[in-house]
């Protein structure tokens, strides 16, 4: 039997930052709402009750469909996707089927090391649906309880083309797609809470055959790590089917975490299952040019390429620089470090490091440091240049974290500048080596580790303001180890 490849291409969902809902004033917002609070006679689909649209959510959509490079036709309309879930109160979605917001595009991504592009169908706007909550049993039966705060929020769908060849390849261009809706402002990126949905579309064929196989759509995935787990083991179920003769069956499985397995859930619904027609209620929407241009106009810098300037403009390490550009607040902190003086691998370096670690334990977004981009800077200057300690540096952030104090006050109060100055310097040395002869006569042997206790006393004798460097180098050339 010929070698078979996986087809695959994903389907994301992800719900728009508005303030309001798609067609209705209602709040956007629905977590940790009383269930079923959250509603009005519109996004309840109420007779008499017609939907407005939500001109932001429009305009977040093309901004997306721009940045994706696809094309923006001047007419669209929204249709009705008929079916019947208990979560969907109209009983049947306001979506787009055949003239959407915009058609083709591609998505730049990285798999260990290695560009690819996978192209997008298409980017259109449609409304969520409602959330069922499992509830447990009454008497025999399950049961299941529907909260429609959420129903009515504006939900951008993605369209990938199938243009992924492995498991492997889906994370990679999923948390490609994730950061830049993060960079556009569009989307949270919480796949946990759903407000970034992915569903896969996966089928096996001989590999260099043209012709795509039996499609198996796979929802349920909740992470990248699920994303990847299911469509692995797909590959391997499709191949057993396959192998033993069988034949796949269009359909839709469902991921479970528990069994580590895909679950059948439905045979798969064509297009002409929902009966689509045009939104009686809703005008059809012509999108002008200026518009268009004006939200071009305004889009980000890309992630990848925001990374690679980071790397050649100010000599990041590739680590350094994807960490820094993954979400758009870490970028503009950085760069706002830099442009305030402050050298950018260091710079980097307690951004990514010390005041990174603060806001993780006070659960703060970097944008909302009580530590100032520019105050930050000056201090992380101050430490390149010698005249604070690595150690002094570290404690005054914290400090000032805690406080919202200046870094440089609190340096200037406690007076911990150090002192370089090579004359006041040499005298602390030669106390020192007076005052711990075995120390001094250790490292003198060659006893590396002595160097250590010199340089403390060095300190302490200065009031701990004396610059380790220069005292470790004085150190050396007064214990005749100048070149060590």
């Amino acid at each position: 039997m010929a070698e078979l490849e996986a087809v695959i291409g994903l389907e994301v969902h992800a719900q728009l930052l508005t303030s309001s809902k798609m067609f209705c004033g209602c709040r956007a917002e629905y977590l940790g709402l009383p269930p079923n609070s959250n509603t009005c006679p519109t996004c309840l689909g109420l007779p008499g009750a017609l939907p407005v649209i939500n001109g932001r959510a429009v305009e977040m959509t093309i901004r997306t469909a721009l940045a994706l490079g696809c094309r923006i036709p001047e007419f669209s309309k929204f249709d009705r996707k008929n079916y019947f879930y208990p979560d969907l109160p109209k009983g049947y979605q306001i979506s787009q089927y055949d003239l959407p917001l915009s058609l083709g595009g591609h998505l730049e991504f990285e798999v260990d090391g290695d560009r690819r592009s996978c192209g997008i169908t298409r980017v259109h706007l449609e409304e969520d649906a409602g959330t069922l909550h499992h509830a447990g049993e009454i008497h025999t039966s399950k049961f299941s309880l529907v909260d429609l705060n959420r129903a009515g929020v504006p939900l951008m769908e993605i369209v990938g083309e199938p243009d992924l060849r492995s498991p492997n390849e889906a994370p990679h261009y999923l948390r490609a797609l994730r950061q830049l809706l993060l960079h556009l402002g569009v989307n949270d990126g919480n796949m946990e809470q759903g407000s970034l949905r992915c569903d896969a579309n996966i089928s096996l064929r001989p590999r260099g055959r043209r012709e795509l196989g039996v499609k198996v759509e796979v929802k349920n995935m909740n992470s990248f790590r699920s994303l990847e787990a299911a469509l692995e083991f797909e590959v391997r179920r499709q191949t057993a089917v396959i192998e033993s003769g069988g034949l796949v069956h269009q359909e839709t499985r469902g991921w479970s975490e528990v069994e580590q397995a895909t679950v059948s859930q439905r045979s798969k619904e064509e297009a002409q299952d929902y009966r689509y027609f045009p939104e009686p209620d809703l005008p059809p929407l012509r999108v002008s040019r200026e518009l268009v241009e004006r939200l071009r106009a305004g889009l980000p810098e890309p992630p990848l390429r925001l990374r690679d300037r980071l790397t050649y403009q100010h000599q990041l390490g590739l680590e350094q620089a994807a960490l820094i550009s993954e979400r758009p607040q870490d970028a503009f902190y950085f760069e706002a470090m830099v442009a305030a003086g402050a050298p950018p691998r260091p710079a980097a370096n307690w951004q990514l490091g010390p005041l990174q670690a603060l806001c993780k334990d006070a659960k703060l977004d970097i944008e909302h440091s009580p530590v100032p981009a520019g105050e930050l800077a000056e201090l992380v200057r101050m430490v390149e240049a010698g005249e604070v300690s690595g150690t002094s540096g570290r404690e005054v952030l914290v400090e000032a974290f805690a406080t919202g104090r200046s870094p440089v006050n609190l340096i200037k109060e406690r007076g911990l500048t150090q002192v370089s100055d090579v004359a006041q310097m040499e005298a602390w040395v030669d106390a020192t080596i007076r005052q711990l002869p075995k120390a001094a006569a250790d490292f003198q042997a060659g006893n590396d580790r002595a160097l250590g206790p010199l340089v403390g006393a060095v300190r302490k004798a200065s009031g701990g303001v004396a610059n380790p460097d220069l005292a470790s180098r004085l150190l050396r050339e007064r214990l005749g180890r100048g070149g060590g």
